[in-house]
C-alpha cells in the first residue's frame, strides 16, 4: 500500500501524446504497406522489377538505419517535439512528393523522406512515454508498436478501394499533414510542472556518447540480439509486403487480396499483445522461443500451397507466432550485465541500426534470388525466420533471472 502511494500521479494528457504518437505510427506503416497493397499497378506504372519494388517498400525503414543513433542526442539536446517536428516536415514533402514521382529513382528518394519523420519518433518513444507514463511505460509502449499492425492491416484492406494509385497517395498524404499539425499543436515534451529530464554528461557530450556507445558494441549478447532482430523483421516485412500481389497471382481480385493479406496482421497484434506473458511463464523460455519461431516460419514457408479457410487460418496462427517472440527479444539487452539500465539506450541504438538493415536488405536479397516466384519467396521467407532460432539458442535465457 505505501509503495502505490508513492506512485507519481499521471497526467490525463499523457492520453493526448499516447494518442497522437500511435496514430503517426499507423499512418506510417499504411503509406508503407500502400507500395505493397497497390504493387499490381504501381510496378507496370514505375516499371520496375521485384527487387526495385522491395526497396521501394523497406526505403522508410531504410533511412532509420542512418538517423537512430543521432536522433535520441538529438532529442537529449533540443526536446524530442523540436527532433520530430522537423522530421514530419521532411516527412510531408516526401509523402506528397509521390504523387510527382514517375520512376524508381525519384519514387525512393520520396519514401526515404517519408520515413524519416517515422525514425526519430521510434528513436525516442521511451523518453517521450517514459516522462508522460512513468510506471506505466510498458503500457504505453506496447499499444504504440500494436498501432503498426493496425496501419499495415488498413493499408491492405482500403488499397484496392481507391479509384487510382494517386487518390490513394493524396489520402494518405493529407491523414500525415493533419496528425503532423497536431502533433505541432497539442504535444509537450513533459506535464506541466515538470522540468525535461537532464542526463549526465561529461563536459565534452561527443566523447561521452561514444563512450557510451563503444561500451555497448562490446556486447557480443547485444549484437546477437541485433542479428535475430533484424532477420527476424526482414523476413516477417517481406511475408506481409508480397502478400497482396501473390494472391493476385493465384487468382483472387485486389480486394480479396488485400482481405485475406490482413488476416495475417490481426494475428500479429495478438501476438505482440500477449506473446510476452505467454513466454514469460515457464521457468525457462528459450525451448518455447524456439519452438514458436520454427513454427512460424513453417506457417510462412507452406502459404502458397494453402487456399480457403486453411489459408485464413495459417495466415491469422503465422501472425501470431510471428510476433510472439519480437518484444521479448528487443527488450533482452538492458537484462545483460555488461549493458544493464547504464547502457541501454547505446545498446537499444545498436540493434536498432543493425536490425533495420537487416529489415531493409532481407526483403531485397530474397526478391533478387526469387523473382516471381512466389512459392519460392515463401519458403526463403519461412527458412529465413525459423533460422533466427539459431540467434536465440546462443543467448542466455529471458527468465534466467526470475524466481
Amino acid at each position: 500500500m505505501d509503495q502505490q502511494k508513492q506512485l507519481p500521479k499521471l497526467s490525463n494528457y499523457r492520453w493526448v501524446i499516447l494518442a497522437i504518437a500511435a496514430l503517426l505510427d499507423v499512418i506510417s506503416s499504411y503509406v508503407q504497406f500502400q507500395i505493397s497493397a497497390l504493387a499490381t499497378q504501381i510496378m507496370p506504372e514505375l516499371h520496375i522489377s521485384m527487387a526495385q519494388f522491395s526497396s521501394l517498400t523497406m526505403a522508410p525503414m531504410l533511412i532509420a538505419v542512418f538517423l537512430s543513433i543521432p536522433a535520441g542526442t538529438l532529442a537529449d539536446k533540443f526536446g524530442a517535439k523540436k527532433i520530430v517536428t522537423v522530421g514530419l516536415i521532411i516527412s510531408v514533402i516526401g509523402a506528397f512528393g509521390r504523387l510527382w514521382a514517375k520512376n524508381f529513382g525519384t519514387m525512393m528518394i520520396m519514401l526515404l523522406m517519408f520515413g524519416v519523420y517515422m525514425a526519430l519518433l521510434n528513436a525516442n518513444t521511451l523518453k517521450i512515454f517514459g516522462t508522460w507514463f512513468k510506471q506505466d511505460t510498458n503500457f504505453a509502449m506496447g499499444i504504440f508498436f500494436a498501432s503498426a499492425s493496425v496501419g499495415i492491416m488498413l493499408s491492405q484492406i482500403t488499397g484496392p478501394m481507391f479509384p487510382s494509385v494517386q487518390s490513394a497517395y493524396i489520402f494518405s498524404s493529407v491523414v500525415l499533414l493533419i496528425l503532423a499539425v497536431c502533433w505541432i499543436l497539442f504535444v509537450r515534451d513533459t506535464p506541466k510542472g515538470e522540468e525535461i529530464p537532464k542526463q549526465e554528461v561529461q563536459a565534452d557530450k561527443s566523447a561521452s556518447s561514444f563512450s557510451f556507445f563503444k561500451n555497448a558494441a562490446k556486447s557480443k549478447n547485444t549484437w546477437i540480439v541485433a542479428l535475430c532482430v533484424g532477420c527476424g523483421m526482414g523476413a516477417s516485412e517481406a511475408f506481409s509486403s508480397v502478400l497482396p500481389q501473390a494472391f493476385v497471382a493465384k487468382g483472387m481480385t485486389l480486394g480479396q487480396a488485400g482481405f485475406v493479406a490482413a488476416v495475417a496482421t490481426v494475428g500479429s497484434m495478438f501476438g505482440s499483445a500477449f506473446g510476452p506473458a505467454v513466454i514469460n511463464k515457464p521457468k525457462r523460455a528459450k525451448p518455447l522461443m524456439v519452438l514458436i519461431t520454427v513454427l512460424g516460419g513453417l506457417s510462412m514457408a507452406i502459404t502458397w500451397y494453402l487456399t480457403g479457410s486453411v489459408l485464413t487460418v495459417n495466415l491469422v496462427i503465422g501472425g501470431l507466432l510471428g510476433a510472439m517472440t519480437g518484444p521479448i527479444m528487443q527488450a533482452m539487452p538492458i537484462t545483460f550485465p555488461e549493458i544493464g539500465p547504464k547502457y541501454a539506450g547505446s545498446a537499444g541504438g545498436l540493434v536498432g541500426t543493425v536490425s533495420l538493415l537487416l529489415s531493409y536488405c532481407v526483403p531485397v536479397i530474397i526478391s533478387a534470388i526469387s523473382g516471381r516466384n512466389y512459392l519460392l519467396i515463401f519458403i526463403i521467407q519461412g527458412v529465413v525466420f525459423a533460422l533466427t532460432s539459431i540467434f536465440m539458442i546462443m543467448l542466455p535465457d529471458p527468465n534466467r533471472n526470475r524466481k
